[in-house]
């Protein structure tokens, strides 16, 4: 198993009007105290599947407005300091976008029982640790900064086992699936609370942040 040293990120711009919308805070109050946000920020069908059972995306990009101004990734991703993935997420960025690393040197830590192709330029960190454990280097690494949940489903279910997930942002796409990959597959009755709504201007997506304190 390949692993190093996740180094700092480097800086990165100050958010724009989009972040301001939305409400942006890098430090929350939780059940651990005072520290960066743990968010799973993701895309689904209305039916809650983030892939079809081909962990197939072609459904999701098809679609009109997905990237327009009302989407709030850009400014999310600024206030980003350190990414967690499974395997299955990982291996479809490196093979659908070979050579290709859209987080900088933010480190990211890849949850895997297996060997991995290390992308080059990337900042990664494969891991069989559990969540807990490398929660507590995220936080370290991130430097103030909030952390990604990329996904899948169940890695970010483990997080959310833990008391370690504080923020669900989705974006909703106007399909059905039927079958594929579960958003969430964990029973929660809580109810979240919704911060945060925008409709895409093309009137396709909803984007939706929800926490869970």
């Amino acid at each position: 198993m390949r692993s190093q040293q996740p180094v700092a990120p480097t800086d990165y711009c100050e958010a724009d009007d989009v972040c301001a919308r939305w409400q942006y805070r890098r430090m929350a109050d939780t059940p651990r105290g005072s520290g960066p946000l743990t968010q799973y920020f993701v895309a689904s069908s209305i039916d809650g599947f983030i892939a079809d059972e081909n962990d197939n995306l072609d459904w999701l990009l098809q679609i009109e407005g997905g990237m327009d101004d009302e989407n709030p990734y850009h400014g999310f991703i600024e206030n980003v300091g350190a990414l967690a993935m499974g395997a299955t997420t990982y291996e479809w960025i490196n093979r659908n976008h070979p050579g290709d690393w859209d987080y900088d040197d933010r480190p990211t830590w890849v949850f895997t029982h297996r060997e991995l192709a290390p992308i080059e330029g990337a900042n990664l960190i494969f891991t069989q640790d559990d969540v807990t454990t490398v929660h507590a280097a995220m936080v370290t690494a991130a430097a103030g900064r909030n952390i990604w949940l990329v996904g899948g489903g169940e890695l970010v279910g483990r997080f959310m086992d833990s008391d370690l997930l504080d923020e669900i942002w989705l974006s909703i796409a106007p399909v059905t699936l039927g079958k594929g990959a579960p958003l969430l597959p964990r029973r929660r009755t809580m109810p979240m609370r919704l911060e945060s709504a925008e409709r895409a201007r093309a009137g396709t997506f909803a984007h939706l942040r929800y926490s869970l304190r």
